[in-house]
């Protein structure tokens, strides 16, 4: 049982998994920033900077205690979420599904790396031709 669990946790899934969380927490982290940095308070020109304060008081109870619809906060919430996807979707969603789009189509994607010279692409014929006889 402990070898198949080694196995799991080795196996390449769970670490690209691993990676996508890491990289999604700081990628989460970064867009948090744009927000409360820039967004914010380019919506704070409108009014309030700080819509997390913004409620609606239902009751006050005898001893001072209120109860209170805390819409700000959702608000708030909200506007982080719709960054996040947002810029998931331009940044990451839509350039992979460009470039599967060409590899569709048959096209590479360029890079700038250069082509192998003549000498070799035939050392690599010659190599694979000495495997197969091999």
């Amino acid at each position: 049982m402990i070898r198949d669990f080694k196995a799991f946790l080795v196996r390449g899934n769970v670490v690209d998994l691993a990676v996508a969380v890491v990289i999604g927490t700081a990628f989460g982290a970064v867009v948090t920033a744009i927000v409360d940095g820039l967004i914010t308070p380019l919506l704070g020109l409108f009014g309030d900077q700080d819509f997390s304060q913004y409620a609606l008081t239902l009751k006050t109870n005898d001893d001072g205690t209120t109860i209170q619809l805390l819409w700000g906060a959702v608000l708030t919430a909200i506007i982080k979420f719709a960054s996040v996807a947002a810029a998931i979707f331009f940044l990451v969603v839509k350039p992979l599904q460009l470039v599967v789009e060409r590899r569709k189509r048959g096209e590479e994607p360029t890079d700038d790396t250069p082509a192998p010279s003549d000498e070799a692409l035939l050392l690599t014929e010659i190599r694979d031709l000495l495997r197969a006889q091999g």
